[in-house]
């Protein structure tokens, strides 16, 4: 528990432990980073009426260009969003004793709900993020939040009725992107994003932002991540050979492409690298809710949006078989995807 950064005594923290310092190459540094104001923000009421077919081709060229949008007027309460992130920063305000029933460094541990430092694999990483993470599975969620904490009070209803809200909003989405790429209706429904995770990185105030990340850079493995930003500026991508800011809008969600979108669409859309830096000044919290495909299912492209021009990029394979070469590489910077492209 006394790993826990959001446990650390802020005034007595003068300089950045060495075992979170960042080599130089991978260090964000000083140099100011540009908020990106081109990423797509995408109104989802559009997508309700005549201008359908519109949206669904922004989308497209968003997860084409960017690999990441935000959307707007989505269906999930703002007021609902707002309580979730006050009952995410109430919970890492909590006292310790509140907090080390869900604390763990065991990758392995069976619990519904694990809140560890940096990563589950503190004890052999050689550097730590400038994070905590409080990680809940979802699925099912009638099950899984029985686990969950009981404090602050009304935790697990409120971010309950979040993460159902959530859950239904992925569908509107990936049904758009099928409309976009000419997939049949409901192609990426079932078991391609059943399962659900909702992990919570609470960022404190950092020393020296310029040494430390928050996350380091990497693609999301899964099939689309929905992320809840609060106020505060951390996220950024990578575009055209440098990091670019995503500001936070107000009310919105940052959704962002997986490697199995990018698979299953035969390269047509593309997971982009993001990380999230720190601040001196003020925390900064962020949802993001992952939907992944069982283990057991395979992924190859499309059979639609394989021809003669467009040939076959990678082989099928099994989830399961992905995830662990993904793990294995412990978020090197080694192309995920290579062990998985088709020889010619």
């Amino acid at each position: 528990m006394e790993k826990l950064i959001s446990n650390y005594n802020q005034v007595q923290i003068k300089s950045l432990p060495e075992k979170y310092i960042f080599p130089p190459e991978k260090r964000p540094g000083k140099l100011p980073v540009s908020a990106c104001k081109f990423v797509p923000v995408i109104d989802l009421d559009e997508a309700a009426g005549d201008n359908r077919a519109a949206i669904s081709q922004k989308i497209l060229k968003a997860s084409q260009e960017f690999g990441f949008f935000q959307v707007v007027n989505h269906g999930v309460p703002e007021d609902l969003m707002k309580d979730t992130m006050r009952m995410f920063k109430e919970f890492f305000e909590l006292p310790a004793e509140d907090k080390a029933i869900f604390y763990t460094e065991d990758a392995r541990s069976k619990k519904h709900c694990k809140l560890y430092p940096s990563s589950l694999i503190y004890a052999t990483e050689d550097i730590h993020l400038w994070r905590d993470n409080l990680k809940h599975d979802c699925h099912p969620l009638e099950k899984c939040i029985l686990d969950w904490p009981v404090k602050p009070t009304r935790y697990r209803q409120i971010v309950g009725s979040y993460a159902a809200e959530v859950t239904k909003l992925a569908p509107r989405i990936l049904e758009l992107v099928c409309e976009g790429l000419g997939l049949e209706s409901g192609y990426f429904e079932g078991k391609l994003g059943e399962v659900t995770t909702l992990s919570v990185n609470h960022y404190p105030p950092c020393p020296d932002p310029s040494l430390a990340l928050g996350l380091s850079k990497h693609c999301d493995p899964n099939l689309i991540t929905i992320l809840l930003q609060d106020d505060v500026c951390g996220l950024q991508i990578f575009k055209d050979n440098e990091w670019i800011g995503v500001e936070p809008v107000p009310n919105a969600f940052v959704v962002n492409i997986g490697y199995q979108l990018q698979i299953m669409s035969n390269n047509k859309l593309k997971s982009v690298e993001h990380r999230a830096v720190t601040n001196s000044r003020t925390a900064r919290t962020s949802a993001a809710f992952f939907f992944n495909p069982s283990d057991d299912i395979m992924i190859e492209p499309a059979k639609a949006l394989v021809n003669a021009s467009n040939p076959q990029v990678f082989r099928a394979f099994q989830y399961i078989e992905f995830l662990r070469n993904y793990i294995t590489r412990n978020g090197s910077d080694d192309d995920a995807l290579e062990h998985f492209k088709l020889r010619a």
